[in-house]
Parts: C-alpha cells; sequence; structure tokens
C-alpha cells in the first residue's frame, strides 16, 4: 500500500516520502480500514517539522518517534477486516474518528487501529465531511459549552477563527444567540464574516486585547500571547478557555490560575479534550441542518506534504481535508 513515511524532522514537502509499505494486520482489539478521507491537523504539523522544540519531548527529541513514522491522526473510511476479539464494528461498516488516543497513521492507504477509536459514519455524511469533524468540532464543543458554559446571548470572542476549531465554533455559538467577534488574517476574514460572525479582526493591523471591548467568553485557539492581556478583556466573571498553543503561555495559564482565583472573579481554564465524546450531538446537529462542514480543499493524496505547509502557513479556511477516493 501507499503510504506517507517521516524520518526525521523538517520541511513537510522534503522530509515525508510517498513510500510502498506491506498492508498492516489488525490486532486483537483492532479493525482495518481502507481509507477514504483523512485531515491535516497541528499534530501533523508539529510531528513532520518537529515545531515547536518543546513538542520533541512527545514527539521524539532527534526524530520522529517509531510509532509516528506514518502521521495523520483523523480518519474516515471502510471497515475491511476486524480482530478476533473486535466486536463494534462488521466488514463493510462505514467509520470515522480522532485516532490520536490509540495511535496515528491515517496518512496511508490502509490503517489498523483500536475499535474504539472509531464510530459509526452517518449515512447521511461524507467521507470528507466526516474526516473533518471529530477533532475540530469536539473542541469547539467542549471548549464553548462544556468548560465555557456558554450562555444566550454572550459576547463571545474566536481567536483563531478561520480554522477548523472556529468553523464550527461560530455555528456552535450561534445555537445560543451570541454575538461573536473571529480574529484572524487574510483571505479567512471574509469567508469568515460569511460564515455567521458578527465582526472579524485582522490581527495584522489591530491588536484586539488592546481595545476597549470586553466579552463573557474567550476561545482561543493560538494561546499566543500573555494571560494578563486576555484578562484586560474578560467582563467580570468571564471565561478564557484555550485548546493549544504555545507552551510558554499555556505553562504560564497553568501557574496562575490558582493566583487568579484569589483576586479576580474572571477565570481561565485549558481544554483536556475527549476524543470523539461528543459526535453523536454533532450528528444530530447535522441532521438538523443546524451545522455543516467547512473544508479547504478536498486535496488528493499526493498533496499532503503541501497541504500540512498550507496549515503551517495559516493560510486554510476551515478543515484541511484529504481525499483518497
Amino acid at each position: 500500500m501507499k503510504a506517507y513515511n517521516i524520518k526525521n524532522y523538517g520541511d513537510p514537502e522534503k522530509v515525508l516520502r510517498l513510500v510502498q509499505v506491506e498492508q498492516p494486520k489488525p490486532k486483537s482489539t483492532e479493525v482495518k480500514i481502507k481509507v477514504y478521507a483523512t485531515t491535516i491537523n497541528d499534530y501533523d504539523w508539529c510531528i513532520t517539522t518537529g515545531r515547536p522544540i518543546s513538542y520533541r519531548l512527545f514527539f521524539g527529541v532527534f526524530r520522529p518517534k517509531k510509532k509516528l513514522l506514518i502521521p495523520g491522526m483523523e480518519v474516515a473510511g471502510i471497515v475491511e477486516q476486524v480482530g478476533n476479539n473486535a466486536t463494534k464494528f462488521k466488514v463493510g461498516d462505514a467509520v470515522y474518528g480522532d485516532i490520536s488516543e490509540y495511535g496515528f497513521g491515517s496518512f496511508a492507504e490502509f490503517l489498523c487501529i483500536n475499535e474504539k477509536a472509531l464510530a459509526q459514519k452517518p449515512n447521511n455524511m461524507s467521507f470528507e465531511e466526516a474526516t473533518s469533524i471529530p477533532h475540530a468540532a469536539m473542541l469547539a464543543v467542549q471548549g464553548l459549552r462544556d468548560v465555557g458554559r456558554i450562555k444566550d446571548k454572550q459576547k463571545i470572542l474566536i481567536n483563531g477563527g478561520g480554522g477548523g476549531v472556529g468553523s464550527f465554533g461560530i455555528q456552535i455559538a450561534k445555537l445560543y444567540n451570541a454575538d461573536v467577534t473571529g480574529v484572524d488574517t487574510g483571505e479567512k476574514l471574509k469567508a469568515m464574516e460569511a460564515q455567521g460572525f458578527d465582526k472579524v479582526i485582522d490581527y495584522k493591523k489591530e491588536d484586539f486585547t488592546k481595545s476597549n471591548e470586553q466579552y463573557d467568553l474567550i476561545l482561543d485557539c493560538k494561546t499566543n500571547r500573555s494571560l494578563w492581556k486576555f484578562l484586560k478583556v474578560l467582563k467580570p466573571k468571564g471565561k478564557y478557555v484555550s485548546i493549544g498553543g504555545k507552551s510558554s503561555k499555556l505553562l504560564q495559564m497553568l501557574y496562575m490560575k490558582p493566583i487568579l482565583k484569589l483576586v479576580s472573579n474572571k477565570r481561565v481554564h485549558m481544554l483536556m479534550l475527549k476524543a470523539n465524546k461528543d459526535l453523536k450531538y454533532i450528528n444530530k446537529l447535522y441532521k438538523e441542518n443546524s451545522i455543516y462542514c467547512v473544508i479547504d480543499g478536498p486535496y488528493n493524496f499526493d498533496q499532503i506534504p503541501w497541504a500540512i505547509q498550507r496549515f503551517g502557513d495559516g493560510l486554510h479556511n476551515g478543515k484541511i481535508v484529504i481525499t483518497l477516493s
């Protein structure tokens, strides 16, 4: 089968190689999937480039760990084979999911993964749509609803609103009749307006943390500023939720959170994602036409290195999707 292999960190278009490898065989509780679609995520950028450097503590100091030699963490496809003790699916089932809790490897024609990493794909959803949902939509739902405790008609800001999480975040926020501001740059701004953001801010031209505007809830997809700057634009009893970003800023938030509780009624949170937890909720919204997938692409399998670079350059609008079908 064809698969993308990485042995050293570097520029995606230089270090990712399309190679021929043997098809994997499912272990006891695994299923073998014929991959129909996959996506590009932050993990794929980090695993490929080795940046930021701090992530190498998890991925491998000098080169990616063996289990990461084929990247890719979201998948949609058809079950081809099941392990001896796998009971959740049968051959021919259409499945999808965020597989990162059990491994990687979706940048390949076939993949073996623990059956717990997958869910049944709804019949009314394409493979390209399905693969765009698990990671970004779960971050948006859990960040806004579970951690942020979003309430009706709140004033909300999404930093990094032009990506996959932002595209789902704006739709979820509008279910609560929220007034939503999105921060990003370039061609993404017009697309964000079309998606329903009430206001868009170009971070290259305006620093929203210096504004007089204040928000009930901030969902930060970037976490690239000091925590204190965000506190200035939070309303009393407001909540700030980070879904990831620069390690130094995340550590600052972790250490300052207990102190903040003593001196302020504003709250900061770092989301610990529960993979695939709210897929049924998103499926229900999709079936009701209350939510849709914003796809950048889909691009072909041989464009994966280019697509990872596109992600790293921040040029994508919504979720970058790769199709193998």
